[in-house]
């Protein structure tokens, strides 16, 4: 059982996978539909650090909102990828679970480990071989920080963390192994 508990103020990284051999997310579509249900479930409690979706798994940076506490942000999650499997089901005329047992959730205690997290989160798409680049991934928050273009990704604070821009896209290029943790692998 996971001990963490969600905290206001405090960065987590949550994730979870799609039960056995399913995927998550079939087409295009199924990604933005997964953004706008995370949106109207969880922006009212967490502000989103980075983010990255891949077939069968998706991983989530966030810090708690002032005010929040465990129980309902645990409720709204359950409701957001409930919400999202009901929709799938219905889609792909399927039935039953989608997501493999409850959510991960693991608190950021250290800069290194936040640092090494939004690598991590932006290589997914490259270690799965999906892309041979974060940025040629439509499905994660790395074009975010490349672009102007207004975002609820929490830009400016994470751009600032790297130093700047050029600092952010040098990081994510070099010594990419090291930033890969291994207790964060979900396979």
């Amino acid at each position: 059982m996971n001990v963490d508990t969600f905290e206001s103020g405090y960065i987590y990284h949550f994730y979870s996978r799609a039960i056995g051999a399913e995927k998550l997310f079939l087409e295009n579509d199924n990604y933005f539909f997964f953004l706008t249900k995370y949106e109207k479930y969880l922006n009212p409690y967490f502000d989103t650090l980075a983010y990255c979706l891949i077939p069968n798994h998706f991983h989530f940076l966030v810090r708690v909102k002032d005010n929040c506490n465990d129980e309902e942000i645990v409720k709204s999650i359950g409701d957001f990828l409930n919400a999202y499997t009901k929709s799938f089901n219905k889609l792909y005329t399927r039935n039953g679970g989608l997501f493999q047992r409850k959510f991960k959730r693991k608190k950021v205690e250290s800069n290194e480990y936040y640092t090494r997290l939004i690598i991590y989160i932006h290589h997914n798409p490259v270690k799965h071989g999906l892309r041979r680049e974060p940025s040629d991934w439509q499905y994660s928050s790395y074009n975010s920080y490349m672009s102007s273009k207004p975002s609820k990704i929490r830009r400016d604070e994470v751009l600032g963390w790297f130093g700047d821009l050029e600092e952010f896209k040098k990081v994510h290029k070099i010594n990419v192994e090291e930033y890969l943790p291994m207790d964060l692998l979900l396979e």
